[in-house]
């Protein structure tokens, strides 16, 4: 987790200094060097993934204020009394990790953490904290409170999943008995009203005419998600054939997605094992019957999840590298 700590006085910078060497991190002291509050503020809402205040709360709330707009994507908040007495998760507990964060910080300089989220005070299953230690994105994070609530008040939430869950689900979680009756569900394709939790285990194969644009490519895309209901969130590679190694438009378009994008010649293509798509075309053109789907399954190391797709004159598939999930969720789990 990449940090960033704001101190007041001389005590809070040591203190921040301190806590620093336990959770990485750049240490600044307000009014030194030409750090603002505001302008600090501003800079590392936007850069860092935890902005850790040292001093007082009502300060801290202040500066963030402005900034902001949902647990999404908002980074985690954690402030400490520069005595390094407590310390209080304010903003992205759980998906942004700031509980977590403030154990961390406090066991590092003998503070009590002050977790105030409702399912920890009361010792229950969190799916938001959970998905983010099964590195899954929320899909529709106003959808949490329906499940945290759910288990405040005393009810049993169903889960769906086609991957096995290891482990003994958390008191109040139990299996659906169908897909469609889940409270929550992992999937690379959400339908639905369940709170849909992606992994993000997915690589896009592409194929794709010389001379294809990334906005050709950015629209097909989209036309992708809608017509398979995959999420793109979970996508986090792509690939395709070496013949487009140096094709700008897929280049951008896996650049402007933060994709690593690997390519592969025909002969490693035709080298995976498995049943494709088969077309003469590309077979005469590239030396390999399926560029997409080969290439998704070679990069990712798992099994195809949607097939070959074509889209003016753009071809899109999805594979899943292997996944593994458990019922860890807990800060203190392993």
């Amino acid at each position: 987790m990449n940090c960033a700590y704001l101190a007041f006085t001389a005590k809070g910078l040591a203190l921040a200094q301190q806590l620093a060497q336990t959770c990485p991190g750049s240490v600044s002291r307000c009014g030194l060097g030409g750090v603002t509050l505001a302008g600090w503020t501003a800079q590392q809402f936007a850069a860092a993934d935890a902005l850790v205040f040292v001093g007082a709360a009502g300060i801290a709330v202040r500066a963030i204020a402005p900034h902001c707009q949902s647990k999404a994507t908002d980074p985690a908040v954690v402030v400490l009394d520069e005595c390094g007495r407590f310390a209080v998760p304010l903003l992205s507990g759980h998906l942004g990790g700031a509980n977590d964060l403030a154990c961390r910080l406090a066991a590092a300089c003998g503070a009590v953490p002050v977790i105030t989220t409702a399912t920890d005070a009361n010792g229950l299953f969190a799916v938001d904290e959970w998905a983010k230690k099964q590195n899954c994105a929320v899909w529709e994070t106003p959808r949490i409170k329906f499940v945290s609530g759910a288990l405040l008040a005393g009810k049993t939430v169903r889960y769906a999943s086609p991957w096995a869950i290891a482990g003994t689900p958390p008191a109040g979680v139990a299996e659906a008995e169908e897909p469609s009756g889940a409270d929550f569900a992992l999937t690379m394709t959400p339908q639905g009203n369940a709170l849909h939790l992606i992994p993000r285990i997915g690589v896009l194969g592409v194929g794709c005419k010389r001379g294809t644009t990334a906005a050709q490519l950015e629209a097909a895309f989209a036309a992708f998600c809608a017509d398979t209901n995959l999420a793109s969130v979970g996508i986090t590679a792509a690939a395709s054939i070496d013949l487009k190694q140096n094709e700008p438009g897929l280049l951008e378009f896996c650049r402007s997605h933060g994709w690593p994008v690997s390519f592969y010649s025909a002969a490693q293509l035709r080298a995976v094992p498995g049943t494709f798509s088969v077309s003469r075309f590309v077979q005469g053109v590239t030396g390999v019957d399926n560029v997409c789907e080969r290439a998704a399954v070679l990069a990712s190391g798992g099994t195809l999840l949607l097939p070959k797709y074509a889209h003016t004159g753009v071809t899109f598939a999805a594979a899943v590298r292997p996944f593994a999930p458990d019922w860890r969720w807990k800060t203190d789990e392993a």
